[in-house]
């Protein structure tokens, strides 16, 4: 099978690409849980949360799409499919700023299930950023090859991300993809890892579109896979991502959410009942990446 990340074409099962490696069979066991992610920067866990609470979840996102006009209003609200103007949306905010519009999506991903989970896979008492950034991903639509470090590094940089798809999300609708050992690539860790967009005005923050040239020029392989409602993918700071462009008529609806442990330095920019998020980034003459990464040498 062929999917497409940007403006490059990709084959399931070449040197390019493969699949991600599932860890439910050993979700109960925490110490084989911290070696694998170590090992692999990665866990891909099937059915981490209740697929009825995910469902729910999903249609808090897909009423708010139907009231903004985002959606096809001859198709049946449940199938998300994309409006004429194929707009995607992103609601970024705190859980108190989408409290009212998406109780049930703010319950899955605060919940006591999946914080109980970050203790135990963190050895101590777990938090959740207060900013969450659920998005609808239009047609076409994808993100380009990032480290989240340089998005929200002012704390610890042990801070864990964790993508949800809100829904059955098959490859064609532009799943996440990572590129397995891009924890270890230090040039880029040493240069672009060490960026803070606000502080530094570098464009879009993605280190790269093309997802070949990184296995090319810093080796590694992209991975993904078809997600169903309640998989989940959590991964650190340093594990380059990026996405699958959507090639439907369908919105992909997920969404980002961090955990770190509490006893440890937190970002500002994403905590408290208003975060301040992104303060400065953008609003100042802008580096492209190109740019910033010749002066980097990477």
């Amino acid at each position: 099978m062929k999917v497409t990340i940007g403006q490059r074409e990709l084959e399931l099962g070449s040197q390019y690409l493969t699949e991600l490696r599932s860890s439910h069979d050993i979700l109960e066991n925490t110490e084989a849980l911290r070696a694998r992610l170590a090992e692999d920067g990665y866990l891909f866990i099937r059915g981490f949360h209740d697929r009825d609470q995910v469902q729910s979840a999903r249609m808090d996102f897909l009423r708010k799409l139907q009231a903004t006009g985002r959606l096809d209003p001859k198709a049946s609200l449940h199938e998300g499919v994309i409006g004429g103007e194929n707009k995607g949306m992103m609601w970024g905010g705190s859980t108190e700023e989408l409290q009212s519009d998406f109780p049930h999506f703010l319950e899955m991903v605060n919940g006591s299930s999946v914080m109980s989970f970050f203790d135990r896979l963190l050895g101590g008492k777990a938090m959740t950023y207060d900013y969450k950034w659920p998005r609808a991903v239009a047609q076409g639509g994808n993100t380009g090859a990032h480290y989240d470090i340089v998005y929200m590094g002012r704390g610890t940089k042990n801070v864990y991300t964790m993508w949800t798809p809100l829904g059955d999300t098959p490859l064609e609708l532009g799943t996440l993809a990572i590129c397995l050992g891009s924890q270890h690539f230090d040039p880029i860790k040493q240069t672009y890892g060490q960026m803070d967009v606000d502080r530094d005005q570098v464009a879009t923050g993605w280190f790269s579109e093309d997802p070949i040239e990184i296995v090319e020029k810093y080796g590694g392989r992209w991975a993904t896979a078809s997600f169903e409602a309640g998989d989940v993918i959590i991964f650190g700071m340093y594990m380059m991502h990026a996405s699958l462009n959507n090639a439907t008529r369908r919105f992909r609806i997920s969404s980002d959410t961090r955990y770190q442990l509490a006893s440890e330095p937190v970002d500002e920019r994403w905590i408290g009942r208003k975060p301040k998020g992104h303060y400065a980034w953008g609003k100042s003459p802008q580096k492209s990446v190109a740019d910033a990464r010749k002066e980097w040498g990477v």
